[in-house]
């Protein structure tokens, strides 16, 4: 009787330790924010869009400007995130699809892409660019693209730009942005365009012998995306105006860009 009543006190005490064991493990997985006591949304994201997202292959985690800003607007909001990364073309899907709950990519907000999902208060102003060898004289603009190889990644405004205003221009679209830098180096291409800030980041930092060419093109701003009619549009909207107005947003922006946007205090 003793040895049953022993047994049956096991039991109990084991099926209230195994929730507790279970919450543990599941919390905070690589790349993802605190554990903050509210919901748990997943993110999605570019996998390779520097210096906004990509992956620190030492670390094997997820980095970036964007992956920062999502991070402290989930602390501000009071909700917890676990972030996926995939191509671009993926990020979309999922937002229209509804299967992740928000997307943070570097992604322009565009009226076509409005359509299907919804997009958070703009934050970063952007543009396209077009990168050229360092020793091309002939590429001085977007006017001296007819008859040139152009390519950029597909499924992004840069590929509609190109086919809307240069369709004399032969476009090449590559799965990733770094492909299409590498077959410009190695004489493939005549230019590159894409975002401005992965342009010149990729020129000063990892390029060999490239140099921007002309103007900003198609001022952009960049939106947090979430899929159609999301709750979570007006919390994310107000958690940014306050790490706007606090110093958050300019202490991460300066890290990445090396600049302060708003020129607000430290939040240290």
């Amino acid at each position: 009787m003793k040895a049953k009543w022993y047994l049956f006190i096991m039991v109990m005490a084991l099926s209230l330790l195994l929730p507790a064991c279970g919450s543990d493990s599941e919390a905070g997985s690589s790349g993802d924010s605190g554990d903050s006591g509210g919901e748990t949304y997943t993110v999605a994201t570019d996998n390779n869009f520097v210096p906004f997202e990509f992956m620190n292959e030492e670390t094997g985690e997820m980095e970036g400007f964007d992956i920062d800003l999502i991070k402290a607007i989930a602390d501000e909001a009071g909700f917890n995130i676990e972030i996926e990364s995939m191509k671009f073309d993926g990020v979309v899907a999922g937002m229209q699809s509804g299967r992740y709950d928000i997307g943070i990519a570097g992604m322009t907000i565009t009226e076509e892409r409005k359509e299907t999902i919804d997009f958070s208060d703009p934050y970063y102003d952007a543009g396209l660019m077009l990168a050229v060898s360092a020793d091309n004289d002939e590429i001085q603009s977007e006017d001296d693209l007819a008859g040139k190889k152009v390519g950029t990644r597909s499924g992004t405004t840069s590929e509609t730009y190109i086919r809307e205003n240069h369709p004399d221009a032969e476009l090449i679209t590559f799965p990733g942005i770094v492909e299409a830098y590498m077959d410009l180096e190695s004489g493939r291409l005549d230019a590159v365009m894409y975002d401005v800030p992965n342009v010149q980041y990729y020129v000063a930092n990892d390029s060999e012998g490239l140099k921007t060419a002309g103007d900003i093109l198609q001022g952009e701003q960049y939106g947090i995306a979430f899929p159609k009619d999301s709750e979570l549009v007006s919390d994310v909207n107000e958690a940014l105006q306050t790490l706007i107005d606090n110093g958050t947003y300019d202490d991460i922006y300066e890290e990445w860009f090396g600049e302060r946007k708003y020129g607000t205090e430290s939040s240290e």
